[in-house]
């Protein structure tokens, strides 16, 4: 589907970029685009890949006039770029704003303005019920693409949300490998904190998934297990054949015990599609009266949440985790 297309991947430096692009480098793609701040990362992707019909533009979504140069000619956009850490939003929260909410803002109408067929945006399980800045950041920049492609006629607009990604950048499960690597005690927050488990791969098929099958203003959300925080630690220490006990530092700014995926009130309108969810646009205007609607009583739902969806053993945690790629050079070295 992507053959003699150009697409562009915002924030393609990261973790799910780099995923993506390993998916892509084996299609019949005419381009791949990434556009970032940090022309390191660019260089040690380029030398990592060395193909050819990867092109590097050098850009922040903060400043919509540096997009321009990427969009021409880019018939499709998966919009990755944002920040994500939760305490660094909490101290930082205008900076979350700045990205996440008018950056793809930013996004959005320069893919307006230059034609581009389908924009993709990724987004994340604390946009859902959200109490940290990064989640209500998140939860804003759903309600931004929503709107937007509620007046854009020629680019189709949707997104997907899903929860923590397994040995991405900047998550607990690296750090966990490295404390052990430098014989420090794991440090967890809160040992009963569960957390849904997706791979980077799984979180590329979701993207591909909404890619294939979204219309204007649709949300997906796949079906994703999860464990607490003490049973990941327990199958990492097991994994690494380590003696060590973790060490509870406490709850950090801005976390939930739990993350939710859908929320009640999205639960009783979504379309349970097999391995996912989708989340369709009320397509309604802001004139109610001209709609004869008998209302839906959400209490007959509930959320779709990491305590009330499957659980994993920890020898179920351990057997994903031997399937990362982003992990195989670290466990082959155990």
């Amino acid at each position: 589907m992507f053959k003699d297309k150009i697409l562009l991947i915002t924030g393609g430096t990261g973790s799910f970029g780099n995923a993506l692009i390993r998916r892509f480098v084996k299609e019949d793609i005419k381009e791949i685009r990434i556009l970032s701040r940090d022309e390191k990362k660019q260089d040690d992707m380029r030398k990592k890949f060395n193909d050819s019909r990867l092109k590097f533009y050098i850009g922040d979504v903060r400043d919509r006039s540096s997009l321009t140069s990427a969009m021409r000619g880019t018939d499709y956009i998966f919009h990755a770029a944002a920040l994500k850490q939760v305490p660094s939003c909490e101290f930082f929260p205008i900076e979350a704003v700045k990205t996440n909410i008018l950056g793809t803002d930013n996004v959005l109408e320069e893919a307006i303005n230059h034609g581009v067929k389908k924009v993709v945006c990724l987004s994340t399980d604390k946009a859902a019920y959200p109490i940290n800045a990064m989640g209500i950041s998140k939860a804003m920049m759903e309600k931004t693409f929503i709107a937007k492609s509620r007046t854009s006629e020629n680019t189709i607009i949707c997104g997907t949300r899903y929860g923590n990604v397994m040995a991405s950048r900047g998550s607990v499960i690296p750090l966990f490998f490295e404390q052990i690597a430098n014989k420090q005690a794991i440090t967890i927050t809160n040992p009963n904190m569960t957390r849904f488990l997706m791979s980077l791969d799984e979180a590329v098929d979701l993207v591909l998934f909404a890619f294939k099958n979204g219309n204007a203003g649709d949300l997906f959300v796949q079906k994703s297990p999860a464990s607490t925080i003490a049973d990941l630690s327990q199958a990492i220490l097991e994994l690494t054949n380590s003696d060590d006990k973790p060490k509870i530092i406490g709850t950090r700014h801005g976390e939930k015990v739990y993350e939710t995926l859908l929320t009640k009130e999205e639960y009783a309108k979504a379309e349970d599609l097999g391995n996912y969810f989708k989340v369709p646009m009320d397509n309604r205007d802001l004139n109610y009266d001209a709609y004869f609607d008998e209302g839906q009583s959400i209490e007959e739902y509930k959320e779709y949440n990491s305590h009330n969806t499957d659980q994993l053993t920890v020898e179920q945690i351990k057997e994903k985790l031997k399937e990362l790629y982003e992990l195989k050079d670290v466990l082959a070295n155990i």
